[in-house]
Formats: structure tokens, C-alpha cells, sequence
């Protein structure tokens, strides 16, 4: 379950359940510090935080391995699917290259062949090097949310020396999701409840609580500053 007023994993939660393997993610780009894990072999998931740092440390490292997507609704893309794994360890890169690629080793081990394609390898160093344009962006449209008293999702103030989140998500605190979400989609702006509609009450009831109070704001680099302010005007119609 995540923690009572995060999108994040509870890190007591995994020391207790006295897990051998957690995945961990960072959820909506808000990086999760793994200083105080225990035990458990930990994955971190870094599909929504690429480029956010951990006490200077970017993400990925906090750990043995680290994935990160590249689908096409992520931070950047290589044109669909797609994706990569980090680790300092060089044992492990090398056993997953060999799982992923069969390049014609004559041995009994269980390989697939999943190569990544030329077309693919293309766009992503493409995508790479417009990377930091588009997390600037995307803090410039979170920084004029807020700056219109939208209330959203975001570290603690006491973190901020330490923890450097990305906008992957722009996430309204609401009593009302629903309504925002509705009035919005009236004007034509695409709006979500992040988590809405699989979440286990009994078991998951912290997260179960944030899908009764989010909704996920458009925050994608191509927005202009003109549908920025539009969206805000909808929404204080409807919080008005």
C-alpha cells in the first residue's frame, strides 16, 4: 500500500512483510528514498522519474537494478514500446543481455530475442537530446498550476534540499474528482483519476483513499501557455 498521504509505496509496509523482492516505483515523477529499506532485494522503477534525483543521485541507483519505460506516454520515447535496465553490477547486464538477445550461443539457457530495432535506437537519441527541454517544460506548465492555487501533489517542503522530482503527472487535490473530471472533458480537456476503478479497499486502503481526492491534469510538453490558462479557467469555474 503506499503511505497515508503519498502516491508512494510505504517503505515500513515492505520491511514488514519481510518481501525477498520488491519493485518500487516512483510514482508521477516524485522520487521514493530507499535509505531506510531493509532486507528485501529492491527494483527501482524509474518508468515515471526520469531525471529526478535522490540527494543528488539520480534515479536508478539507489539499488541492484534499475528500469526505466520508454513507452509513449512517458517522459521520452523510442516510438511505442521500449525501455532499459541499469546496474552497477556488470554480472547482471550481462545475464540480461544474454536473456534478451539468443545471438546464436549454443547453450542450454533460456533466451528470447528481443532486440531493439535500428528504428527505434533512432528515435530515443532523438528523444534523449530533447529530454531536458521537456522536463523544463513540463515544469513551467506545474509551476503555472500552482501558481494559480491549484493544489497539487508534490515533496514536502522539508525535502526539498534533497528530493528533485519531475513533472511526470500534474496531480490535482480535489474533493470533487469526478466533478473537475466531467467539466473538464465539457470543454474538451482530457482529465483522469489516476489508479481509479482496481484498487482493493481491504488491501490497498491508503491508495484506495487518493483515487476519492486526485485527478491527473494534462501537463505534456506540447501544451502552450494559451492552453495552460484555459484549463485553469475551467477549473475555477468549476471549484468557484
Amino acid at each position: 500500500d503506499t503511505s497515508p498521504n503519498s502516491p508512494n509505496i510505504s517503505i515500513n509496509k515492505i520491511n514488514q512483510s519481510n518481501a525477498d523482492i520488491s519493485i518500487i516505483p516512483h510514482m508521477f515523477g516524485i522520487p521514493i528514498d530507499f535509505n531506510k529499506l531493509e532486507k528485501t532485494i529492491a527494483i527501482e522503477d524509474c518508468c515515471q522519474a526520469l531525471g529526478a534525483k535522490i540527494k543528488g543521485k539520480l534515479v536508478g541507483l539507489q539499488s541492484k537494478i534499475g528500469i526505466f519505460s520508454f513507452y509513449a506516454t512517458k517522459l521520452m520515447t523510442t516510438g511505442g514500446q521500449g525501455g532499459m535496465l541499469i546496474s552497477k553490477e556488470k554480472k547482471i547486464i550481462e545475464e540480461v543481455r544474454n536473456f534478451l538477445d539468443c545471438d546464436a550461443m549454443r547453450n542450454n539457457q533460456q533466451k528470447f530475442n528481443f532486440k531493439m530495432t535500428d528504428m527505434q535506437a533512432a528515435i530515443g537519441r532523438v528523444q534523449l537530446k530533447k529530454l531536458p527541454k521537456f522536463l523544463a517544460r513540463r515544469q513551467e506548465i506545474f509551476s503555472m498550476y500552482k501558481n494559480a492555487n491549484i493544489e497539487l501533489v508534490d515533496i514536502p517542503e522539508k525535502d526539498t534540499l534533497d528530493i528533485f522530482p519531475v513533472r511526470y503527472r500534474a496531480i490535482m487535490k480535489t474533493k470533487e474528482p469526478n466533478k473537475i473530471v466531467n467539466h473538464l472533458n465539457l470543454h474538451g480537456i482530457k482529465a483522469m483519476i489516476p489508479m481509479e476503478g482496481w484498487i482493493d479497499e481491504s488491501n490497498f486502503p491508503n491508495a484506495f483513499k487518493l483515487t476519492k481526492k486526485y485527478v491527473s491534469l494534462p501537463i505534456y510538453p506540447t501544451l502552450d501557455n494559451r492552453d495552460v490558462k484555459k484549463i485553469i479557467s475551467v477549473i475555477n469555474e468549476v471549484s468557484n
